[in-house]
């Protein structure tokens, strides 16, 4: 019960980083990634509470990537992604259960959409992030905003152009 509070208190303060809860995005918004579960399954992280990867936020991170970044992905290269290319991070509760992490109820989703013309001031990438998963509840009202939010921390991985994710074969 614990360490759900802990993630729901850690989603919270990531959520009021982002902006008030159920912002609308602006024009400039990223869409919710429908059918995200069926593209390419890159891989999967647990980051507790004490890690500065994703802002201190308690959760398993599923990441996926659509058929437009995948050869990209794949072959380390070259960059930049061609446009078109999405991200998707599901970021969920988990808990430690005989030595085993399970994972729990969804905290978010969060979206990366290369569009190098419209995002140009943040390397190419729109973001975005969902409270709960929740196509409605979009975080991030404007570009402005993402980089404070996304931008500054993908921006160390400016050779590989923004991306955190590798193919792990």
């Amino acid at each position: 019960m614990l360490r759900r509070l802990a993630g729901l208190l850690g989603l919270a303060a990531l959520l009021a980083f982002f902006a008030a809860p159920a912002a609308k995005p602006a024009d400039d918004g990223v869409p919710f990634p429908d059918g995200y579960r069926d593209w390419f399954f890159v891989n999967a992280m647990t980051a507790g509470k004490d890690s500065p990867v994703f802002g201190g936020v308690n959760a398993v991170h599923l990441i996926h990537v659509n058929a437009k970044g995948f050869a990209t992905l794949k072959s380390a290269g070259p960059f930049p992604y061609p446009d078109g290319t999405i991200f998707a991070d599901e970021g969920h509760d988990f808990s430690v259960k005989d030595g085993a992490t399970v994972e729990g109820a969804k905290q978010f989703v969060t979206v990366m959409v290369k569009d190098s013309k419209k995002y140009a001031t943040t390397g190419g990438w729109g973001f975005q992030a969902f409270a709960g998963g929740d196509p409605s509840k979009p975080q991030i009202p404007d570009t402005a905003h993402a980089i404070t939010a996304c931008f500054v921390c993908h921006s160390p991985q400016a050779a590989q152009d923004y991306v955190f994710s590798t193919y792990i074969p």
